[in-house]
């Protein structure tokens, strides 16, 4: 059997086992995630409504529902199918699993949307969480009290209130240098700028769909004004390009 068909059957093999125990641990997760406020629904005796919790899921999905639909449309492209699953069980993709992924994919060479990028998220987010854990059981779990009675009340709300931009900064700037795509980096900035102090104070309503519609648009702009002719030399490239080696 040629080599290449060895390797074409071996990832066919992990994509299936992937999507099978994927959707398995996802239930799961969804079933422990739900099983405490059922119980406190059904079983607690607070004489809660069912109404209530209707009135206030639709609350809630008003304003984060299209976040449902923009995450996994803007996470799928850099970190595969099978990574997904891992994501959205773990967490903190955004500021934790991506940046991770970016990275592992960027120091080996290889390319968002590949299967060899795809196979370097797993590999990442693995690592990602595995520090996470460890961290946590020992800068938390073993040291959290200590260390919260000696590091003075005003460290902590600087790193509070810089943390964010500081992790999101490093992403941005990753996945810039990454994609080595500066027309689609430009739309996207023109974008932003646009939605958060043109639109957004136009609009406050509209704030609350920022997200979504900084995505959309900036998805749609970069497709409409790529550049046609790189784009094709790109494609004949991958045609004549014979398939890739073993991926270890």
């Amino acid at each position: 059997m040629p080599e290449s068909t060895q390797i074409h059957d071996a990832l066919g093999a992990f994509d299936k086992t992937t999507s099978h125990w994927g959707r398995i641990t996802m239930i799961i997760g969804l079933f422990f995630s739900l099983a405490a406020p059922a119980y406190l629904v059904f079983f607690s005796g607070l004489d809660i409504e069912l109404s209530g919790i209707f009135a206030a899921f639709a609350a809630l999905a008003a304003v984060f529902g299209v976040i449902w639909i923009v995450e996994p449309l803007t996470y799928y492209p850099i970190l595969g199918a099978s990574s997904m699953y891992q994501a959205f069980m773990i967490g903190n993709i955004s500021n934790k699993l991506l940046p991770a992924a970016m990275i592992a994919q960027s120091t080996i060479g290889v390319k968002p949307g590949t299967r060899k990028g795809e196979l370097a998220s797993v590999a990442a987010i693995c690592g990602a969480a595995a520090v996470h854990l460890t961290s946590l059981f020992i800068f938390v779990g073993l040291l959290g009290t200590w260390l919260v009675s000696v590091i003075p009340a005003d460290i902590v709300q600087t790193v509070q209130l810089y943390i964010l931009p500081t992790v999101m900064g490093a992403v941005l700037i990753q996945a810039i240098v990454s994609q080595k795509s500066p027309r689609a980096a430009v739309i996207a900035l023109v974008v932003s700028l646009i939605v958060v102090f043109v639109l957004s104070p136009l609009s406050p309503k509209m704030a609350l769909f920022s997200t979504a519609i900084a995505v959309i648009s900036t998805a749609v702009l970069a497709w409409v004004l790529r550049d046609r002719q790189k784009t094709d030399v790109a494609e004949r490239a991958e045609e004549e390009t014979p398939p890739e080696g073993p991926v270890y």
